[in-house]
């Protein structure tokens, strides 16, 4: 594997934005939990990147934590 094709694995922790698959397992929620926890298009906890949804850790972990329930 030459120079260029390796890739770069950063920790979950350390990353801004998860996938719904890495939100799923990050915070131990189910992935259509997620889905339904980030539906719609003025969700401040999602980043749209075309139909891709993308979750911000931070403002997510902020919800999560102040959440009696979900």
């Amino acid at each position: 594997m030459g120079e260029s094709e390796k890739k770069i694995l950063v920790p979950l922790w350390q990353k801004e934005l998860l996938s719904v698959k890495e939100a799923a397992a990050y915070f131990g929620i189910g992935e259509n939990k997620i889905r339904e926890m980030t539906a719609g298009a003025n969700n401040p906890y999602v980043l749209w990147i075309g139909n891709k949804r993308m979750i911000k850790r931070r403002l997510m972990e902020g919800y999560i934590e102040e959440a009696i329930e979900i």
